[in-house]
């Protein structure tokens, strides 16, 4: 009887003492929600000119824009935390001139067209501190459609020597202007 309690008793110590080993160490579980990096460079062989940091969604068998984001609403871009874009150099975003550096982006996405804001108040959950005064520039672009996306997906496309920052989701797509006052050379030997 003595050896079961203290076999009992030895064996609750090691439970307990791994038990908060493992809590010590401040682990959680996996994300359901990945992050993912976008880069624009001119070439494989070039600096980046944007990086984007966002969460990636997933769609799950229903209507996104107007269901899961609703219309006219800010929306944080993407998933749990906001959507960083970091322009290493100079670039024309719309209209509007912005310096290299880090910037949120937020959307208040729309039927027929979005309105896209860059907030320089970085390392945010989400849209739930935004602040409108740290808006450093806000266009508006136009809605297209392709084909359907399962997970919210940001890319570059560059044509006619015009960039655009595209943000896809469900058959919803955002072409957001970007226009670098110098792009990098590549020299070929």
């Amino acid at each position: 009887m003595i050896k079961l309690y203290f076999s009992t008793g030895i064996s609750l110590f090691f439970l307990l003492f791994s038990s908060v080993e493992t809590k010590a160490q401040g682990f959680i579980a996996v994300d359901d929600i990945p992050h993912d990096i976008s880069y624009f460079r001119v070439s494989k062989i070039t600096p980046p000119l944007v990086k984007v940091i966002y969460g990636r969604p997933q769609k799950k068998d229903s209507s996104v824009f107007g269901n899961i984001v609703p219309f006219n609403k800010l929306w944080r871009t993407g998933a749990n935390e906001a959507t960083e874009v970091k322009f290493y150099k100079d670039v024309q975003f719309g209209t509007s001139k912005v310096e290299a550096g880090t910037y949120v982006l937020v959307t208040i996405p729309g039927e027929d067209s979005w309105e896209v804001i860059l907030n320089s108040q970085t390392d945010v959950w989400g849209s739930f501190q935004y602040n409108a005064n740290f808006n450093i520039a806000k266009i508006s672009v136009p809605v297209s459609n392709a084909e359907v996306l399962e997970t919210f997906s940001i890319a570059f496309n560059e044509n006619n020597n015009k960039v655009h920052m595209v943000l896809g989701w469900d058959s919803t797509r955002i072409n957001i202007p970007l226009q670098f006052e110098k792009k990098p050379v590549v020299v070929s030997k």
